[in-house]
């Protein structure tokens, strides 16, 4: 079993937004299993689905970025998940915009919902797999540029770049040689 948990915040005023990221590779993964987050269950929104005969449970936490990690930690213990069987979804403003970047494990960086997250997991090694929102051309406050919406000019870039998560994710889940998902999808 996997849990795959994508970052963001859950009113709509925000689904467009850079933060959001992670709720819209979420969302990709879900439509690739052909489900719907139905449920809400530990302090978030889940879907279920299956992948070669494995039960994955997608998530959206409805705790608010900084505090996500309440919902992961919730999630882990009631699937009983190893650190290994999660996957985190997000946007990270460290790598420019489109690029997609997953690791095995690591630190928080400049991310508030991954400090949540680490903080309550008490863990850093598990799989995440980070979508780059960073701008050279912007100059704004952090807080207020990851709480923007997307550039219509950039929107097709980011579709696209939460669609390489969703699809990097999903072959993690299967089982995949994990060098060489990182091979196939890191840029």
């Amino acid at each position: 079993m996997y849990l795959i948990v994508g970052l963001g915040n859950p009113e709509e005023k925000y689904a467009k937004t850079f933060h959001n990221m992670g709720f819209l590779a979420a969302g990709d993964v879900a439509e690739a299993l052909h489900t719907k987050f139905k449920k809400r269950e530990c302090e978030a929104s889940v879907a279920e689905g299956y992948l070669n005969g494995e039960k994955i449970v997608i998530a959206r936490p409805l705790t608010y970025m900084n505090a996500s990690g309440r919902a992961v930690k919730q999630l882990a213990a009631r699937y009983k998940i190893s650190p290994k069987e999660l996957i985190v979804l997000y946007d990270d403003y460290d790598l420019p915009k489109g690029h997609v970047r997953i690791r095995p494990s690591g630190s928080a960086g400049t991310h508030n919902g991954m400090r949540s997250v680490i903080a309550e997991l008490g863990y850093t090694d598990f799989p995440r797999i980070r979508i780059g929102i960073r701008d050279e051309e912007v100059n704004v406050p952090l807080i207020d540029y990851v709480l923007s919406e997307v550039r219509r000019e950039d929107y097709e870039l980011f579709i696209s770049a939460c669609k390489r998560a969703s699809e990097a994710a999903l072959a993690l889940a299967a089982g995949e040689d994990f060098e060489r998902v990182m091979t196939r999808y890191n840029g």
